[in-house]
């Protein structure tokens, strides 16, 4: 059985080829011009998900009070205002002689 040496050089060129692409990636395409249309997606998303809008609009008018407002004024000028109560999320936990 004879095998043909210049089929399988293409043969083995084109393994070596497809086997030598697999290690490409996108920055390497960036030298070339290449961008990813969804590069930075993530990022940017977060960011918009961080970010106030600055000028809302709402279906309806806001419910206020100016007595209500003037009283919480007066208490934070008096120092009357109710402190929240502090949550602790850690736990001491210890891992010592005789646990």
């Amino acid at each position: 059985m004879s095998i043909d040496r210049t089929a399988l050089r293409g043969v083995s060129a084109l393994a070596l080829l497809l086997a030598a692409s697999a290690c490409a990636s996108i920055e390497d395409r960036e030298l070339y011009g290449y961008q990813d249309p969804g590069f930075g997606s993530a990022n940017r998303a977060t960011y918009a998900a961080q970010v106030v809008n600055p000028d809302p609009v709402y279906d309806e008018p806001m419910e206020s009070s100016a007595s209500r407002a003037v009283d919480a004024v007066d208490a934070y000028r008096d120092k009357t205002v109710e402190e929240p109560d502090t949550i602790s999320t850690t736990e001491g936990v210890s891992t010592g002689p005789g646990a």
